[in-house]
């Protein structure tokens, strides 16, 4: 009787077991004792020969990237004393120096923490002084982008000379699994990103746990297609390198070009490929081009990133089936180690439109809990908390952030309220007995609150239901809307701001920032009051202030400047009621003068879904993304018979400039070829 009612159990003893114990049964035993880059020199004794990097026309075998490795970890052990735990930060482009880098570190004893060379100067200083890097290993040609901080610089082509004359041999360091591997940053809700500490632990029982599935051996041909400060790159790098396989480093404006990334797929023989749902989908695109699909060798396509719209597939599958190669749906996140469900798909999904994630991998397990950490029955939507081995430390310098996101399992101390009231249950001591051997054995009784919606099928597996607060997945990348909310609420003309994910085409989500400008001041002089206004303050303004701040991908595509805010009746913003934005500017439009402009703002407009496009209108800023971009050069082929270069795109934006380049080109290929002028032969 004196129990609260929200602690009171919404589950029978059967179906609590079913629940918590059943359907979470997936303890599996595997070897607890290396580190990654040990487990990779394991690797390099077993084949020594193979091709383990490429990038364009470099490569390096495992021998060669080993001892590349060895030198950099005693240059570092020797120059800048090195120890378990130590933070390095690696600056680098894509390139054969950034696997080295961060195998060397690792061999070093050290943690990685990547900072993307093309992240704002201001993302890189945040993170530069909230890690506090020692040692910074860049390359010269970025040494006057990088932000001013504490850190000893290496560069690592400029001085490798020097770096190459230190032992290749493995260094021996007292570096331990439960010591750091990598911080990655990911986007935050309070206006700073924060960073994740991951253990070597957490990602070598990724691979052992899961090495069942997916049997990947050195005949597997991997490619790095993703930023390494994206934690999907964790999963692509050792899942080549500590089985054999050969890791294709992907350039960053292939990454860009379906057309070009499909070519290389073709050419290097991949066979496990692991993109977004978004990237997948422009793949789907180019590959139904192609007559011959001979030449496309997969084995494995794994998604993550964000949640999979399963109906997207069916033009793969008609064209592949479902078995060859396979396809795989995981859900993950980056506290918990790149991965925590894993789901084959087949043709037999297409008949459902629901995303389903499937069940944990084995040494983890997922709760689905109410707001009072009570587990929810099937098919009641609840929160996701995972625990097991995946679990990571925590945030770094983020105390209380990391005690409300990785809290303690609630499961033994309610099983104790219960009993104080009287519900006693043989079965229900049973499941808690269970329980708590696996936490024992996964070292820790931690879960992690993810923030994301899911609900149990009645067959066990997991459909996933989006978010529960204001962080979005978009083409793959993760954002706190808070984040962007608390930079814009920063500058001096914004009194309110909300942002928010707009998907006013299926498929096609776009981030949109509502803005209300600072009021009119009033001000008092001499007992006598007036009005001051305040400054007027523009979209592009607004733009450019967020540019210098946040990476591409978080900079929204659309702006609505407002007198206020839309508001319910309980006083909270109305979020349905905001308008959509137009995306062009009225006061600056000009029509297109040519008919290559008409053209190219008629197919801006299909492509865009926007009603009117000006010449001085910039593809970006009307909201077009790099995965629109690949439209945009398949529709200027097709019309105009020519092939524009895809960096011609990033490089002239707005029709104006776009036309221009097709004019040229077309010059170019209408110019009357001479025939050269031949000797008279003599009679």
């Amino acid at each position: 009787l004196d129990t609260p009612i929200t602690q009171l159990p919404l589950l029978t003893a059967w179906e609590e077991k079913q629940l918590l114990v059943d359907w979470n049964n997936t303890q599996t035993d595997y070897p607890q004792d290396k580190c990654i880059h040990q487990l990779f020199e394991e690797q390099v004794k077993r084949t020594p020969n193979a091709v383990a990097l490429v990038f364009e026309n470099q490569q390096l075998t495992y021998e060669q990237l080993n001892q590349k490795a060895n030198q950099l970890a005693h240059f570092l052990l020797q120059n800048y004393q090195i120890t378990p735990d130590t933070l390095v930060g690696l600056c680098v482009e894509r390139s054969l120096e950034m696997v080295i880098g961060i195998l060397g570190i690792l061999k070093a004893g050290g943690a990685y923490v990547p900072l993307d060379p093309n992240y704002p100067t201001e993302r890189l200083k945040f993170m530069l002084e909230d890690s506090q890097v020692r040692v910074l290993l860049t390359q010269e040609t970025l040494l006057e982008s990088l932000p001013q901080n504490q850190a000893q610089l290496i560069c690592l082509d400029k001085q490798w000379e020097e770096i190459s004359q230190y032992s290749n041999e493995n260094p021996q360091q007292n570096v331990s699994p439960s010591h750091l591997g990598y911080i990655i940053y990911t986007s935050g809700s309070t206006g700073k990103p924060k960073g994740v500490l991951v253990n070597h632990a957490n990602v070598v029982r990724l691979f052992a746990a899961t090495e069942d599935w997916y049997h990947f051996s050195s005949q597997d041909i991997w490619t790095l297609f993703h930023s390494y400060a994206f934690d999907f790159t964790v999963w692509e790098i050792w899942g080549a390198l500590l089985y054999g396989g050969r890791l294709v480093i992907v350039p960053y404006l292939v990454t860009r070009s379906p057309e070009e990334f499909y070519n290389l797929l073709c050419q290097e023989k991949v066979t496990i490929l692991n993109q977004t749902p978004s990237a997948f989908r422009q793949l789907i695109q180019v590959e139904e081009t192609k007559a011959d699909l001979a030449d496309l060798g997969l084995r494995l396509v794994i998604f993550g990133g964000e949640a999979l719209e399963i109906n997207s597939l069916q033009p793969w599958f008609q064209r592949h089936g479902d078995k060859f190669p396979q396809l795989v749906n995981m859900y993950g996140i980056t506290e918990t180690t790149v991965h925590v469900t894993y789901r084959p798909l087949s043709l037999a999904d297409l008949n459902s439109s629901a995303s389903v994630i499937g069940r944990p991998i084995p040494d983890l397990q997922i709760y689905l809990l109410d707001s009072y950490l009570q587990p929810v029955p099937i098919g009641i939507p609840g929160e996701m908390y995972v625990g097991g081995a995946g679990v990571t430390r925590g945030y770094l310098n983020r105390e209380e952030l990391t005690a409300e996101r990785f809290i303690s399992s609630p499961f033994e101390e309610a099983g104790g309220r219960r009993q104080e009231a009287g519900v006693r249950s043989q079965e229900s001591g049973v499941r808690r007995q269970e329980a708590e051997g696996r936490r024992q054995k996964a070292g820790g009784n931690k879960l992690y609150k993810t923030g994301d919606l899911a609900r149990y099928l009645p067959n066990g597996e997991l459909e996933y239901l989006g978010r529960i607060d204001h962080q979005v997945k978009i083409r793959g990348f993760r954002i706190e809307l808070g984040e962007i909310e608390a930079l814009l609420a920063s500058h001096p003309q914004v009194w309110e701001t909300v942002v928010l994910v707009r998907e006013d085409t299926p498929g096609d989500k776009r981030l949109v920032a509502y803005l209300v400008p600072q009021p009119d001041i009033t001000l008092k002089e001499a007992g006598v009051e007036r009005q001051e206004a305040a400054a007027s303050v523009t979209i592009e303004e607004i733009r450019q202030f967020l540019k210098a701040k946040l990476p591409d991908y978080m900079v929204p595509n659309g702006f609505v400047i407002l007198e206020t805010l839309p508001l319910t009746a309980n006083g909270k913003i109305d979020r349905r009621a905001l308008p959509a934005p137009e995306f062009h500017n009225e006061d600056k439009y000009v029509a297109p003068r040519t008919p290559i402009e008409e053209k190219l703002t008629n197919i801006w407009s299909q492509i865009l879904q926007v009603e009117k496009v000006g010449i001085n209108d910039n593809f970006f800023e009307l909201g077009g993304h790099s995965l629109l971009v690949t439209q945009l050069v398949a529709r200027i082929r097709d019309t105009f018979n020519i092939e524009i270069p895809l960096r011609d795109l990033f490089v002239a934006p707005t029709v104006n400039e776009l036309a221009q380049s097709i004019e040229q080109l077309q010059q170019q290929n209408s110019a009357p070829i001479v025939p050269p002028i031949l000797p008279r032969r003599r009679k």
